[in-house]
């Protein structure tokens, strides 16, 4: 049986201080509790950038102002900010997926929409980096590769993840449905009925748990001159309001979705991602690669290697 928590509340926009030492309490309290894996939302450190769809104007020195704090407040993998919260893993023995905003490099301007995988040896294991970013979220990051379009084994099963609507890219998902995926990681900064559905028929299709994560963020809590641009890019939504939960093989969910900013709890059983494949196995008896031909260039664009 494998446990984990999903994390809902978010730290203080912009504030990459705050979101480190929120997340190494929450793993601390993760793995005090015997989960064996933790889960963070969409651009959890740092936070969702929901202002870009509200300020898309040209030549804006407001929307400058935000994205130059958005880049101080993203991180770099190779950063002491970085090595805390693998350090945070280690001292824990649980395994992190987190969604962060990715800065290239410490002196760059280049940002990703990032879902980080950190072992409970406190290794970085795979950096996902979202393939192309959705309509003016464009502004803030670049579209990202395929190197992290795998699946990992950790002692929490073999894990893999999506950002938000790359869960509409049929090819991304069939790639890591051939990775053997047992458990799916789906983050996005909120939990409408249409990302619900993404969810469970991701579970159904590939016969593997999905552990989705939305964010909380009530709109109080956005820096009060964001305001009113934030709530444009979520389409006059009064901020976000989680909606975490757990997807079984069958596309049920088995918990969730649960609203509001408390921490999600679920146990799960990785034997259901063999039994679920008795009738629909879309890279066993269901595949049909004598007719369809999938190659993934799995080469790192920027960064280099992790």
């Amino acid at each position: 049986m494998t446990k984990l928590h999903i994390i809902q509340d978010t730290p203080p926009l912009l504030d990459l201080e705050a979101g480190i030492a929120m997340a190494e309490r929450a793993i601390r309290a993760a793995g005090k509790d015997g989960a064996d894996l933790i889960v963070f939302p969409e651009t959890w450190l740092g936070g969702y950038p929901a202002w870009v769809f509200g300020m898309a104007g040209w030549d804006s020195a407001q929307a400058r102002t935000w994205f130059g704090r958005l880049v101080e407040a993203s991180l770099a993998l190779h950063s002491p900010e970085a090595e805390r919260l693998c350090v945070a893993a280690r001292e824990a023995g649980i395994t992190v997926v987190m969604g962060i905003n990715e800065r290239a490099r410490p002196s760059s301007a280049i940002l990703f929409n990032s879902l980080v995988t950190i072992g409970p040896d406190g290794r970085i294991l795979n950096v996902h980096r979202k393939l192309l970013p959705t309509h003016t979220e464009r502004i803030i990051w670049t579209p990202g590769d395929a190197a992290g379009l795998i699946a990992v084994p950790t002692p929490a099963g073999r894990l893999g993840g999506l950002v938000c609507w790359e869960h509409w890219h049929p090819l991304a998902r069939q790639a890591l449905h051939a990775a053997d995926e047992q458990i799916h990681i789906a983050v996005w900064p909120d939990m409408p009925a249409a990302h619900q559905l993404a969810c469970r028929s991701y579970a159904f299709e590939g016969r593997c748990f999905v552990v989705s994560a939305g964010t909380y963020l009530p709109v109080d809590r956005v820096p009060e001159p964001l305001r009113d641009a934030f709530v444009i890019g979520l389409g006059g939504q009064d901020g976000l309001q989680g909606g975490s939960g757990v997807v079984g093989p069958d596309g049920e969910y088995s918990v969730g979705p649960v609203f509001g900013g408390e921490t999600v709890v679920a146990t799960i059983d990785l034997a259901d991602t063999i039994r679920f494949k008795h009738d629909l196995d879309v890279i066993g008896h269901y595949d049909r690669r004598d007719v369809f031909n999938l190659a993934v260039n799995r080469r790192r664009e920027i960064g280099g290697d992790l």
